[in-house]
């Protein structure tokens, strides 16, 4: 129940078992159009380009950086945690240059501060924010920041890491044109996969480049013809074939459960997460607007020890939380209810489990008082 990987559902781990094909095998082939038909529900486009690409979402993150930035080019860049950083350095890395729009971590992004930069650099050919903080638990507006994007006539970057399957998210609605995600957070896979689509502006921005992007692998004119819908399929790379077996089934378990019940299911035990966390004595770091459900940021009281309550929870209940990162290291938990970890047990047994460790700690609180408020929020609907 930490920030990622999440727990894997057993039909999942169970799909990796299958035999290994090859990549080329007409097996695989009819198995990699289904992956990109469901990416393309997960997503909520109907962009062509849509793929998996074959490693974790930090190269998802770079593959469209490399594509759509070239030397010489501008990019706005929001950051209002430890992502958009790595955004910067992926707009530096491509000889391009970043200009920061920054806002305090555990805030969303202010599209009021978007707009004065994008006004400021109309040169700028890329607008880029993280949709998801996972280093905070922060959600920022990504339907208004694609909106200002479009306005002053740039390529919109989305990180949804750890969106994706979790909260709302409508790639064609927004218009957003180069999407990057992670199977490890709430489509509850194993890690090592990044679905990724690219819109038909992104997609002729790659096609019209004079200069060769500056990854091979990562190279999406190469990776097309592979991942591309003609029958006959060049050889890119091999393949992960049984990782692949994973995503379509993970895949296929968000499109039989649905995507708005999966988004409600995650919602619906955030809230009872946060009911027994207060009720504990606990403070949410994000304000209630803001909060990611998957991942639930909470101040750490004033002279319980961080690691010592970490460690006793995995110790103790098997049970892994994840701790703060940059600015709010030693000040922050992260709790995360992804995917399939997504479940009213989980949510028992952490505030059972974390109300333990701060009893060790000598924090002051009512025993049982967490459950209870859990309990009857679950009850109450």
């Amino acid at each position: 129940m930490g920030p990622g990987p999440s727990d894997v559902a057993p039909r999942v781990l169970a799909s990796l078992a299958r035999p290994t094909i090859g990549h080329l095998d007409p097996l695989f082939v009819a198995l990699m159009d289904e992956i990109k038909e469901l990416l393309q529900y997960a997503f909520q486009t109907s962009n062509e380009l849509t793929l998996p690409i074959s490693a974790p979402g930090s190269a998802g993150m770079e593959a469209c950086f490399v594509n759509l930035l070239s030397p010489g080019d501008t990019a706005i860049v929001c950051q209002n945690g430890v992502f958009g950083g790595r955004m910067r350095e992926n707009v530096e890395r491509c000889g391009a240059t970043a200009i920061m729009v920054e806002d305090d971590w555990g805030k969303p992004v202010d599209p009021q501060k978007v707009e004065a930069a994008l006004k400021e650099h109309p040169e700028a050919s890329v607008l880029a924010f993280v949709h998801a903080e996972t280093s905070t638990g922060t959600r920022s507006d990504g339907a208004a920041l694609c909106k200002l994007g479009h306005e002053h006539d740039t390529l919109v970057i989305m990180d949804t890491v750890t969106s994706l399957g979790g909260i709302q998210l409508k790639v064609d609605d927004w218009g957003a044109d180069a999407v990057y995600s992670g199977s490890q957070k709430c489509l509850s896979c194993v890690p090592g996969i990044s679905p990724v689509t690219f819109s038909p502006r992104a997609v002729e921005r790659i096609q019209a480049r004079n200069h060769k992007v500056q990854s091979w692998f990562l190279d999406m004119q190469l990776v097309m013809g592979y991942w591309g819908g003609d029958s006959k399929r060049a050889y890119h790379h091999t393949a992960p074939v049984n990782a692949l077996y994973a995503l379509h089934e993970t895949l296929v378990i968000l499109k039989e459960e649905g995507l708005e019940n999966a988004i409600s299911r995650h919602s619906r035990n955030h809230r009872a997460l946060v009911a027994g966390l207060e009720a504990m004595g606990l403070k949410m770091a994000v304000a209630e607007a803001w909060r990611l459900p998957q991942l639930n940021s909470v101040c750490i009281p004033e002279g319980v020890d961080d690691a010592q309550v970490r460690s006793r929870l995995l110790r103790d209940f098997d049970l892994e939380i994840g701790a703060g990162l940059g600015a709010l290291a030693g000040k922050t938990w992260r709790i995360g209810l992804m995917g399939h970890a997504s479940r009213e047990r989980n949510v028992i047994l952490c505030l059972n489990a974390l109300e333990t460790a701060l009893k060790a700690e000598k924090f002051s609180l009512e025993s049982g008082a967490a459950v209870q408020a859990a309990t009857d929020f679950y009850q109450s609907l």
